[in-house]
């Protein structure tokens, strides 16, 4: 990667993780109701039946308790991504809540039992993210790796705050749009 880009990322990663530090527990629960809502449209409009999730960390939108219900209401496959070997894709793991929890890479919680499954939508949340759905992470490429690994690519949504809205990110080769960012700001719906 170009060291500009790369010293670039590096900051723009620092400022928005900072701005997401500064949130109360308000501000990430409202964004949780927001996004849970457009979450629920897509789900009931493109007939998913898998969810792939993430665990929270560093102020993330926290999407634990929409995906309960979601589970609850429609029988909705939960899945939460696995680090099995590092700087390989991710695999997915079937995972209700209240079963048993392991700790993974960086402490991350995932599921005690290895059951791969493939979602049909991935949720994937990022740092910041730029008007082509390009995504931001935190820079071990794990998204990326695993979505260009795919047999099937699902349908991605990228999660964060509207805050961490950027012109770009200056994608480079390895980097794989998104089919869309949900933030605590809902898009207008187009008009046909």
């Amino acid at each position: 990667m170009d060291p500009t880009v790369n010293a670039w990322r590096k900051a723009q990663r620092t400022q928005l993780l900072g701005q997401r530090q500064s949130l109360s527990p308000d501000d990430r629960l409202r964004a949780a109701e927001v996004i849970g809502e457009q979450l629920s449209a897509i789900v009931a409009a493109n007939g998913i039946v898998s969810v792939g999730l993430y665990w929270p960390i560093k102020q993330e939108i926290s999407l634990l308790a929409w995906a309960n219900e979601l589970a609850g209401e429609r029988n909705v496959v939960l899945c939460l991504p696995v680090v099995v070997t590092p700087k390989e894709p991710l695999e997915y793991w079937r995972w209700t809540q209240g079963e048993p929890l392991a700790r993974g890479i960086w402490n991350i919680p995932v599921p005690a039992e290895r059951d791969v499954v493939l979602p049909d939508l991935m949720l994937a949340p990022v740092v910041g993210f730029d008007r082509a759905n390009y995504r931001l992470g935190y820079g071990g490429g794990y998204f990326d790796r695993t979505l260009a690994s795919l047999r099937r690519r699902p349908m991605v949504v990228g999660i964060g705050y509207a805050f961490s809205a950027l012109e770009t990110i200056f994608p480079q080769t390895h980097d794989i749009p998104m089919d869309a960012v949900l933030t605590d700001t809902p898009m207008p719906l187009e008009q046909p």
